[in-house]
């Protein structure tokens, strides 16, 4: 693949990220365990599980499939579909994030026209193939839509307005270069 292509597409996942870091590392203590809606009144979570749901999701839709999907420890440590037993912590989720933000990083740098390619189905929405490289692409509108969210959360919420303004200022690209610049 074109290593501009590569690039460009990294810094702007990257950049959605690192977003979802801002809002996790500006989310206080007391935030931590409130719910917020996120889709329709009907649709809420808890701060914690949103930010999960977000990283869950990203390390499944860049592992690419069903098969080969395993989430590292403590994430792997309940039946798939089901609730935690317990809150993670902000520590687990941003090394969980960490690890992401490196596969993410690897998996852009290593993209070949054939990966690219590759078809992926939806396990919900059998029979509508998309190409892996939309599938990057969906992963990383779904990552930007619930960094907004935690974000505005935050700021809804917030009792320095100040402070949290500059935690959750835009990233307009990835803080660290692409691996191939």
């Amino acid at each position: 693949m074109d290593n501009r292509w590569s690039a460009a597409l990294w810094r702007q996942f990257g950049a959605a990220i690192d977003m979802l870091e801002n809002a996790l590392l500006a989310c206080p203590s007391a935030s931590w365990e409130q719910r917020l809606w996120y889709a329709t009144p009907a649709m809420s979570a808890e701060f914690w599980y949103l930010t999960f749901h977000t990283l869950h999701w990203l390390d499944f839709f860049l592992t690419g499939s069903v098969e080969g999907f395993t989430p590292p420890s403590p994430f792997n440590e309940r039946e798939p579909g089901t609730y935690p037993k317990r809150p993670y912590t902000k520590a687990e989720l941003q090394q969980y994030l960490w690890y992401l933000r490196k596969k993410c990083q690897t998996t852009i740098v290593e993209l070949s026209e054939e990966t690219a390619g590759r078809p992926f189905e939806f396990p919900w929405d059998k029979g509508n193939p998309i190409s892996y490289w939309e599938l990057l692409l969906y992963t990383m509108r779904h990552t930007q839509e619930h960094a907004a969210q935690l974000s505005l959360f935050l700021g809804q919420n917030a009792t320095d307005h100040e402070a949290m303004d500059a935690a959750l200022d835009w990233v307009s690209q990835a803080k660290q270069d692409h691996p191939s610049e």
